[in-house]
């Protein structure tokens, strides 16, 4: 699973049939856009939950649904900015519990 931020939806008047008329939007992971069927009706702006490979077509409403990447929820609260400082300040932990040490002695 990814957590994305919805850029802008797209819009593809011609499709194959199995595409149905789901609506599409683009995504960012990262610093890369990637485009999701939205299972759930998001908006731009919202932070988002989505699958990939075989999941993300079941997601999307069958096996042969021709999808890589859909989208399964809307994450009601998620500040990026935090999450970055949580990864940055528990790293050091870690890796001080996984060397044995802690506060000069052992763990």
């Amino acid at each position: 699973m990814l957590i994305c931020k919805v850029v802008k939806p797209l819009v593809s008047t011609n499709r194959i049939p199995d595409f149905e008329h789901k609506h599409l939007q683009v995504v960012l992971d990262g610093s890369t856009q990637k485009v999701a069927v939205d299972a759930v009706g998001c908006v731009p702006g919202d932070w988002v939950i989505c699958v990939g490979s075989s999941a993300a077509r079941e997601a999307a409403g069958s096996k042969s649904y021709p999808s890589d990447l859909t989208i399964v929820g809307i994450i009601d609260h998620w500040d990026p900015d935090a999450a970055k400082a949580l990864a940055t300040n528990t790293a050091p932990v870690a890796a001080t519990l996984a060397s044995g040490t802690v506060n000069g002695g052992k763990a």
